[in-house]
């Protein structure tokens, strides 16, 4: 067995062991690691509740479409809270402070 064969077969094994024994720990706990990991999952939390809270909203959207779409008195109703509209027939006062 040559000096050569002797490095690659045993030392190098070693060598490999030993540097990641040490990077490994030095990496988990650096800035990039392991605090870097708890803030990606927290941001997921916040993320997921965000998507849940939006699907809620389109939910409710949808379902205001279809009321408007089947009720001529919804049409009506978005039509004077969303557009300020108001029959010929009414009389509108405005009232200032």
């Amino acid at each position: 067995m040559s000096s050569g064969s002797l490095f690659v077969q045993r030392v190098m094994p070693l060598a490999v062991l030993a540097i990641a024994a040490i990077s490994v720990p030095m990496l988990m706990l650096s800035a990039t690691g392991l605090p870097r990991l708890q803030g990606l999952r927290e941001e997921k939390v916040r993320a997921d509740e965000e998507v849940s809270r939006l699907s809620q909203q389109i939910w409710e959207l949808r379902a205001e479409v279809a009321r408007i779409k089947d009720d001529p008195a919804a049409v009506e109703r978005a039509a004077r809270d969303e557009l300020g509209l108001v029959r010929r027939t009414e009389v509108v006062f405005q009232f200032h402070d």
